[in-house]
């Protein structure tokens, strides 16, 4: 009771704040929604009514905290073609076909929602999806430029109208039309708005947004000319058209078409496209929540497919999660869902109350705002930040983006996948990996109970295919907690997992936890960007690893410099100083990312080395200490576990037990061939010590002494608590000068 009290008080004292950024928001979405209705060639109020019905359904059964539901930019593309091949030159009955393909793909965006498969977008790889959306930009921006300029009966293709873009620049300079060119001053008017509006610094002009500006001045103008009674340049196939009366002028969908062809692709692609667009849309919005909630995607899906049937039903869009008005609402404060109805509600008011007013806009002005939308899409930014991770992910991008250009969205992204794994295969020159692994459970998570550390492992590869099983781990993990990511047994890791994981350690970063990423020191990759595909090659062992830094080697290096020691990143072959019985049945292959200390005394290594023979060898890479002594220690081993205890009692070694300490014998074994010099070096404040730390193997060969943490490669903070217990434990040794016979 307490905590539904608690709950609605906050609720209350938040409404303000989440009022007002819903009334941003629809400053944005009314002229949004009107812009993307008329670049699908739907009607202008098809487009509100989407962004009303997914704020009012969304808001009540949705599964997010701050997103905004309304038409988005992916689809346009699609439903614009859609209603044009549906129609057969028939835009409005193409219009009536294309509701009834809403409506089923609301339907099966709903029954994917009950299936939970809010991982869909985790089998699409990342360049693809960037690919296809650039592509969708482009069509956006090319389609809207012509009615930017006053071309409004511009048609084609997409290449077609690209192509088409100078000829019409120079048409409006030949035939200069007093009512085209006018057309045209406001939409490069509105255009240089979009452009300059971030760089006026004014708050109080900044309340206001963009689009809405854009409305607002073109809206006056028109008001301009009615007070001066001079007729408006512009005539009504210039201006948007809306109903007198919406209820009466409402015609439902039409399902005539559901048995042909080219029905069923449309409800594909728009639920394809609709599902992609919000499940991206709703992990990046979850990366702004201030307080770091992670939505439920599948709850989300329910609501969103429910909101597209109740929208098609009333002449709407399709209604998907939008990042940009989802970002709007973040940065203006909201706190909850109740933003998303009060967005819905202030576009019933501005319907309801200035319908007049909103036929005065432009179609020019709504088509530069369109413009700067496509644009922002794929600007030549998009195109270097992706060759930046990678050749491949550029050749991936642009396969992705012509395909879709010169065919259509789905066949985009299936040349998008299929590129990335032909890619995939060729870099790591094998097919193998991915077939014989792929159905393997080749993650492991448990929790180590000495540090309560989490512990994930990922084995033979980490790519786009099996990018869910993994995420399937993380879920799990509470995002308070601190999570060790080991790679070092996989043989590739593509970008997409990587950038994936980058949104990971994000939101357990602000839950208070930590995401380290360990293992990917010595897989090979060819760019600095810290989401490169990371992979490992034959003879590999022979390149160097220390040319692109992983964040794990920065941290290392920064701990170096913090303890004054040296830090050396490349393989080493010198293993005669590792001369200790851990390794008599190992075979160390070499050592790597050292960290030294002045004196060459003491140093922190990662290794490799292999256990077993034949099809039982097993490589394995691990972190160890090594510090030489200052005067010699009979040769010992201490170890929490007696698996290793055959190994030692064939070197001679045999069970001590330290007088006094009967907590620390059963807890411990020690091996050694000489107890009594053994119980010398154990003195009380070594025992004391030992057992107020975590557990450590530790092994004197006489000369030197070897401390592991684990057979896995250690994280940073491990790496220095290693070095801190390694300190200590030699100060306490050091004044010690024992008998060795």
């Amino acid at each position: 009771m307490d905590n539904k009290t608690n709950h609605t008080r906050h609720f209350i004292q938040a409404l303000p704040k989440n009022i007002f950024s819903g009334f941003v928001v629809s400053l944005i979405a009314l002229p949004l929604g009107l812009g993307l209705a008329l670049a699908s060639e739907a009607p202008p109020i098809s487009g509100v009514i989407a962004a009303i019905a997914g704020g009012v359904v969304v808001s009540i059964l949705g599964g997010s905290n701050v997103t905004i539901a309304g038409p988005g930019n992916g689809l346009v593309i699609v439903l614009l073609g859609a209603i044009t091949t549906l129609g057969a030159g028939d835009v409005y009955q193409g219009y009536l076909y294309t509701l009834a393909a809403i409506i089923i793909s609301g339907l099966l965006l709903l029954l994917l929602g009950f299936l939970k498969m809010g991982r869909l977008a985790d089998f699409f790889p990342a360049s693809a999806i960037q690919g296809m959306l650039a592509a969708i930009g482009i069509g956006i921006l090319a389609k809207q430029f012509h009615v930017m300029i006053g071309k409004n009966n511009t048609r084609g293709s997409i290449v077609d109208l690209l192509i088409q873009i100078p000829n019409g620049l120079l048409d409006l300079a030949r035939n200069p039309d007093p009512e085209i060119l006018f057309a045209a001053g406001i939409g490069i008017m509105s255009l240089l708005v979009m452009i300059f509006y971030a760089k006026i610094r004014n708050a109080y002009f900044q309340l206001v947004p963009a689009p809405m500006w854009i409305l607002i001045l073109t809206i006056v103008l028109s008001y301009v000319y009615t007070f001066a009674n001079t007729p408006y340049p512009l005539g009504d196939q210039f201006l948007i058209a809306l109903p007198d009366n919406i209820i009466s002028s409402w015609r439902g969908p039409d399902f005539s078409a559901w048995n042909q062809k080219e029905f069923f692709l449309a409800v594909i692609a728009i639920t394809l496209i609709a599902s992609i667009e919000s499940l991206l849309s709703i992990k990046a919005i979850d990366k702004l929540d201030p307080v770091g909630r992670r939505s439920n995607v599948n709850k989300d899906l329910k609501a969103l497919g429910l909101a597209t049937v109740v929208s098609g039903m009333l002449g709407g869009l399709n209604v998907v999660t939008v990042i940009a008005r989802s970002s709007v609402n973040v940065n203006n404060g909201a706190t909850n869902r109740s933003s998303n109805f009060f967005h819905a509600l202030f576009l019933i008011l501005f319907i309801l109350l200035f319908q007049s007013q909103l036929k005065r806009i432009p179609l020019a002005a709504l088509a530069a705002i369109l413009v700067y939308t496509g644009y922002k899409l794929a600007t030549p930014q998009t195109f270097k930040r992706i060759a930046q991770v990678g050749w491949e992910q550029l050749v991936i991008f642009m396969a992705t983006l012509l395909t879709t250009l010169f065919t259509n969205l789905i066949t985009g992204i299936g040349f998008g996948i299929l590129v990335t794994f032909i890619l995939h295969v060729f870099l790591n020159r094998n097919l193998g990996l991915f077939l014989n692994h792929l159905r393997k459970p080749n993650i492991l998570l448990y929790q180590e109970t000495d540090v309560g550390n989490y512990y994930v492992s990922v084995k033979h590869f980490c790519s786009f295919l099996n990018f869910y099983k993994l995420k399937n781990k993380l879920d799990v993990i509470p995002e308070n907690e601190d999570v060790v990511l080991d790679f070092s047994m996989c043989q590739f890791v593509d970008h997409t997992v990587l950038e994936g994981l980058g949104h990971y350690m994000g939101t357990f970063q602000k839950k208070g936890g930590n995401v380290e990423i360990i293992g990917l020191d010595i897989l090979e990759t060819g760019s600095l960007h810290p989401f490169a595909i990371r992979k490992t090659l034959p003879l590999s062992s022979l390149k160097p690893i220390e040319r692109y830094f992983t964040k794990r080697q920065e941290g290392l290096k920064a701990a170096s410099e913090g303890f004054g020691w040296t830090y050396i990143p490349e393989r080493s072959f010198k293993k005669d100083y590792l001369n200790f019985v851990f390794f008599h049945t190992r075979e160390i292959r070499y050592t790597y990312n050292q960290l030294v200390s002045e004196d060459k005394e003491c140093r922190v290594l990662d290794m490799e080395f292999s256990e077993g023979e034949f099809i039982a060898k097993e490589v394995v890479k691990t972190s160890a200490m090594h510090m030489e002594l200052d005067a010699p220690l009979p040769s010992f081993t201490l170890d929490r576990e007696g698996l290793l205890q055959w190994l030692y009692g064939v070197a001679g070694f045999h069970d001590i037990d330290i007088p006094k300490h009967p907590d620390f014998n059963r807890r411990f074994y020690l091996l050694g061939d000489n107890p009594d010099a053994i119980r010398e070096v154990f003195t009380d404040e070594l025992v004391l010590f030992l057992e107020s730390h975590p557990y450590y193997h530790i092994e004197s060969n006489g000369k030197a002494i070897l401390v592991l943490k684990k057979e896995r490669l250690l994280g940073v903070q491990e790496i220095k608590s290693m070095i801190y217990f390694g300190l200590q434990l030699k100060r306490i040794l050091h004044p010690k000068t024992v008998r060795i016979s």
